[in-house]
């Protein structure tokens, strides 16, 4: 029984959704106007989300001065492992004399300081999809009590700013607290689009900042080893690919940057030397004997190439060879092939592989043509 529970804790379809901070704030910014129009703050609010859905959100909090009402919810992530999850989203709303909308953030929504992003440089970190959402929440309050005057709209996330330091907001340039997110106004658990969307962004904002050379890492501990071996690069040149290789190479080859960097471990990067370009752990097996065959292409012994197809690991594959420049300079070479011709643009291409501890294993550096005769396909 214990067993069976288990693996529906870990499958997908068992798994319970979220909303999104921009839904929050908008259902929020629904009940502070009702609130401030009517008189009476309402215990929860239904808003109409971009996935084509209703969803009701409670008011967990509030606050009520003479001009002004704000509301406050707890985001509700579902099973996804977000950093907002349990967040406090709040919205005040006050008169304005000026018509319209006019929406800001408080304390703890970042503020943007580097080009790139879907927002200008100096406004609140609101996306797009949630502003319209707000928009549409106040035009509809408006319409409903017959409003002859502006609204005025403060989002604000009280722990924002401590939140943002397991995001890398600080990085693309949003300073001060989170984003308020969300295209759909739902979160689905462990989705790859949340992921691919950030991969995208810190690309855009590599290329408005002027980097010509970016460095793509699977993972924190090869970006930590990425930042030792390019110290000469700003923080916005290094972007976290996780097991997106394809995806990432092929977004860095529409921004036209002229140079790309590959680090990362034996494990993931061995499945690029054969040209898998999805390096997830449930995407496709590694293959020892494509590593074996590198080892023959190079010279090493036959017993060696035994021990590899022993192996259970890339990992321990590497260990075996750890020191045979050769061997590891071939598999660089072919991750940097694979991803020319993936990216199919003039480029120059690096990879470097490292150990756990930050060993460097080897590398390749600026590769900007196929070599067929080099470039081994098992």
């Amino acid at each position: 029984m214990n067993e069976q529970k288990k693996r529906n804790k870990k499958d997908p379809s068992q798994m319970r959704h979220g909303y999104t901070t921009g839904a929050c704030a908008t259902a929020m910014t629904k009940a502070a106007l009702q609130a401030l129009v009517v008189g009476k703050v309402p215990d929860e609010v239904t808003i109409y989300l971009p996935a084509g859905q209703y969803a009701t959100f409670k008011v967990s909090a509030f606050h009520v001065s003479e001009d002004r009402v704000m509301c406050e919810t707890i985001k509700d992530a579902g099973d996804d492992p977000d950093a907002t999850h349990q967040a406090r989203i709040q919205s005040t709303v006050c008169y304005s004399e000026e018509k319209g909308t006019h929406l800001d953030g408080g304390i703890g929504v970042g503020r943007v300081t580097k080009a790139g992003l879907p927002v200008p440089v100096g406004q609140a970190a609101i996306n797009p999809v949630p502003r319209k959402m707000i928009y549409g929440v106040v035009q509809e309050a408006i319409e409903k009590f017959k409003l002859d005057c502006g609204i005025k709209v403060i989002i604000s996330v009280p722990d924002g700013e401590k939140i943002a330091e397991k995001t890398l907001n600080r990085r693309l340039g949003i300073i001060g607290g989170i984003s308020i997110l969300g295209t759909r106004g739902t979160v689905v658990p462990f989705s790859s689009s949340a992921y691919m969307a950030s991969i995208v962004q810190a690309i855009n904002v590599a290329k408005e900042s002027g980097c010509e050379h970016v460095v793509i890492t699977t993972g924190g501990r090869s970006e930590k080893h990425a930042m030792q071996q390019y110290p000469h690069l700003p923080e916005e040149a290094f972007i976290e690919m996780g097991d997106f290789v394809g995806f990432t190479l092929k977004n860095i080859a529409r921004k036209k940057i002229p140079r790309v960097s590959l680090v990362g471990m034996m494990g993931k990067f061995s499945k690029v030397a054969q040209g898998i370009m999805m390096v997830h752990s449930k995407s496709a097996p590694i293959s020892l004997e494509f590593l074996a065959g590198i080892a023959n292409k190079v010279g090493v012994d036959e017993e060696t190439q035994q021990e590899i197809l022993q192996a259970n690991t890339a990992s321990q594959v590497g260990e075996i060879l750890q020191g045979n420049e050769a061997f590891f300079t071939a598999l660089c070479k072919n991750c940097c092939y694979y991803a020319l011709n993936h990216m199919n643009t003039d480029i120059k291409v690096s990879t470097t592989l490292y150990t756990m501890n930050g060993d460097c294993l080897g590398k390749a550096e600026n590769i900007d043509k196929l070599d067929e005769d080099d470039w081994y396909r098992g």
